[in-house]
């Protein structure tokens, strides 16, 4: 990664033009069955196709808070991301009322509808699928980010030293955000080409740093496992060698 990288935007603009065709986000989810492999350019696309319906459908400006109430997926890597690179504060777990807009997961939709502002749902299918009925207030993710472009620009320069990111009454800018990402990098002993495999949830810094900024800020890539608890016998050991996995999050 470049050492003038101040944004987690900044870090996956550096993992694009390095190697756009490695492997960057591999998605478990051992309840479903469900596996996912995101190269770099896959997941780019992703990334600026959701910043640009946050920027233009959704309208939200720099500064704005997002409540993100999604559990660990690759989806809400996705979002994470796309948040980045319009400016929006990602308020992991927020509290909808006091928040801009609202993401949700299929689970917290009551809980969601609290925020005055856009709702967008995501029913977490396998393969990013829609939900049967679109639920009443939101709008579906899976229908509204086909159309959006393949690339993004955001309307102003984005802010490293504006928030960025808050998780488990911790905020950081995006820059301190990178830095912190760094030195978890540095302890984990990744670097280019490393493998971190982790089962941690996406509500504390621990979990989002293992399973998504730490390995993208060192040029590794992440096997992100959601229901980890289901495996048995010597499949994490097998998931682990099937993977190529160099480092487990404890």
């Amino acid at each position: 990664m470049n050492a003038t990288d101040r944004t987690p935007a900044d870090l996956l603009r550096s993992a694009l033009s390095a190697d756009p065709a490695r492997p960057l986000v591999t998605f478990y989810d051992d309840a479903t069955g469900e596996r996912v492999e995101l190269s770099v350019a896959t997941f780019a696309n992703w990334v600026a196709k959701t910043a640009n319906l946050l920027q233009g459908e959704l309208a939200a400006e720099p500064g704005d808070r997002l409540a993100l109430l999604l559990p660990a997926h690759w989806q809400t890597a996705v979002w994470l991301l796309a948040c980045s690179s319009a400016g929006v504060l990602a308020d992991v777990g927020g509290d909808p009322a006091a928040a801009d807009l609202v993401v949700s997961g299929p689970d917290t939709l009551e809980e969601a509808r609290k925020c005055s502002g856009e709702r967008v749902a995501l029913a977490l299918r396998p393969l990013g699928g829609r939900f049967p009925q679109p639920p009443a207030g939101f709008a579906d993710y899976a229908v509204e980010v086909p159309s959006q472009g393949d690339r993004f620009a955001p309307y102003a320069p984005v802010d490293p030293d504006a928030p960025a990111l808050a998780v488990g009454g911790l905020e950081l800018t995006g820059a301190e955000l990178v830095e912190r990402a760094r030195t978890d990098a540095l302890q984990h002993g990744l670097g280019a080409g490393s493998r971190m495999l982790s089962g941690l949830p996406y509500d504390t810094w621990d979990g989002l740093s293992a399973g998504l900024f730490a390995p993208l800020a060192a040029g590794g890539s992440v096997v992100l496992c959601r229901h980890l608890d289901r495996l048995s016998g010597g499949g994490l050991e097998k998931r682990r060698e099937s993977e190529r996995v160099t480092v487990t999050a404890p």
